[in-house]
């Protein structure tokens, strides 16, 4: 990638030997000089500086950076900032030599250069662009502690961090955000980052501006307290009049998902409350029987409740990650295995998860299969599971528990659209169909679905304490009746497994 001078990019890099940033001449000359040929002016225009024996020839050197057609990587001249500086001047006529300057001078300054670190150790040098993307990387400083995923043949892999960084932002299609964006002047979820320094309470990277001297300890979410403006903004619970006090140094900016969430301090414990979707609100109600469900056939779970706030009902849990501990999401895991299509993709995460030292990966991963069996989840995809790995030591130490399983019972459909016996329902991540995935377990015996007796009507008062609305009593007892179907074809499937 590249930086941005007036719309045009300027490629930049790092050099290991020069131990600086370095910048693409022929990019410097397009932008300044504007000639039709670029490489060509440059060319020339080295030709005679050797001749003068002008210093700037000397400070040429070469360093491999992406093509702006192809994106391959090609030796090309490179200069330093003084080497830059030189060259601007050298260009007679221009009349983007000064702000050329200026924006070059601030371009290493701390307003663009970072350290990517792990708790306080740091990981790789990053500078960041003006929508808060990683435009170009410089020193790696610790490979162990790359987020996982992001190695390729023993060395950082600039495209997956770049993708992991961007990742990290709250989706593009989050509910609100627009607007909440415009407010600020910004474009892009990912300018959001930079005000928190990338911090989030699902793991312990975060960015520190060079030469800031900052400590894990005075910033991190997990033992200071944060602002809750981003939260209120998207929950729309704040004007335009306090915009203008408004403080983005929150965990929300590192939320995942496209419905309505936020962190709040509640009782002095990290709690992430969350939205469903119009008109039922269902997702609250759901993962409320997830954890119902989960807690009587023994299957690890994080607690969800129903809570009002402001007059409107949400689900709200604690947060399952600590100051020792972070949650790798599959989505990451995925990086580390190497393809073989020989073997599922089911057989290969197990594996993959009891390779980094977890031996009851297998259950595990039944237990959420059988649950979203039951639940007819839909939407159990890569980043919606993972594993737990101690921050400190790298460990890896279980399957993550269940959690986001909002989008499941049919949240969006109509009563006649609902039939557990379909075998066309839909299912993630290891197979397309439920009635596929559930095949994949196979040993049942551990389940003890008279644990479930009464789960249906237990059900009925969830979603009557999320919405106790007359017209939706129809909707609600069919999804009661289709709930204690799919116990029952569990319950066949387990009769005729042996």
């Amino acid at each position: 990638m590249a930086d941005t001078f007036n719309g045009k990019p300027i490629r930049t890099g790092y050099s290991d030997e020069n131990k600086e940033r370095m910048f693409s001449a022929v990019d410097v000359i397009t932008v300044l000089a504007e000639p039709s040929i670029p490489r060509n002016y440059w060319s020339d225009l080295k030709r005679a500086l050797k001749q003068e024996g002008n210093e700037l020839h000397e400070k040429i050197v070469q360093l491999r950076l992406p093509s702006l057609s192809d994106g391959r990587s090609y030796k090309t001249d490179v200069l330093n900032k003084e080497g830059v500086i030189l060259l601007a001047r050298r260009i007679k006529g221009s009349e983007h030599t000064e702000a050329f300057i200026e924006w070059l001078t601030q371009f290493d300054g701390t307003g663009r250069s970072f350290v990517l670190k792990h708790k306080d150790i740091d990981v790789i040098e990053l500078e960041l662009d003006e929508s808060g993307s990683v435009s170009s990387f410089g020193r790696t400083l610790n490979d162990m502690h790359l987020p996982v995923g992001t190695v390729l043949a023993g060395k950082a892999d600039h495209k997956a961090i770049r993708e992991w960084w961007n990742g990290r932002s709250i989706p593009a299609s989050r509910e609100g955000l627009r607007g909440f964006l415009e407010s600020l002047n910004m474009s892009f979820p990912q300018e959001l980052l930079k005000k928190s320094f990338g911090l989030s309470l699902s793991d312990h990277y975060w960015i520190c501006p060079q030469n800031a001297g900052l400590r894990w300890s005075e910033v991190n979410f997990f033992h200071n307290e944060f602002s809750e403006d981003v939260g209120n903004m998207l929950f729309g619970k704040m004007n335009a009049e306090e915009m203008d006090a408004v403080s983005l140094l929150s965990p929300d900016n590192t939320s995942d998902g496209v419905l309505k969430k936020k962190w709040k301090i509640i009782n002095g414990k990290r709690c992430l409350i969350k939205g469903g979707s119009k008109p039922f609100n269902q997702e609250v109600a759901n993962e409320v029987l997830a954890s119902r469900i989960c807690g009587r056939l023994g299957i690890p779970f994080i607690n969800y409740e129903v809570i009002r706030l402001d007059g409107e009902k949400y689900c709200v849990c604690e947060d399952f990650i600590n100051g020792d501990t972070e949650l790798v999401t599959a989505w990451h895991i995925k990086n580390l295995i190497k393809k073989d299509n020989s073997v599922s993709d089911h057989e290969s995460f197990i594996a993959k998860a009891e390779e980094l030292g977890i031996p009851d990966a297998r259950r595990k991963i039944d237990m959420m299969i059988v649950l979203d069996f039951i639940i007819v989840n839909t939407d159990r995809h890569y980043n919606n599971f993972g594993l737990i790995r101690d921050a400190n030591t790298l460990r890896w130490s279980s399957v993550a528990p269940i959690y986001d399983s909002g989008t499941s019972m049919w949240c969006k459909e109509l009563p006649d659209d609902m039939d557990a016996g379909s075998s066309r329902l839909e299912s993630k991540p290891f197979r397309s169909k439920q009635s596929e995935q559930i095949k994949l377990v196979k040993d049942l015996s551990w389940i003890d679905l008279d644990a479930l007796e009464g789960i249906e009507k237990e059900y009925a008062d969830i979603l009557f304490s999320v919405s106790d609305s007359s017209e939706l009593a129809a909707r609600n007892r069919r999804l009661c009746i289709q709930l204690k179907r799919r116990i029952d074809i569990l319950k066949h499937i387990m009769s005729t497994q042996h």
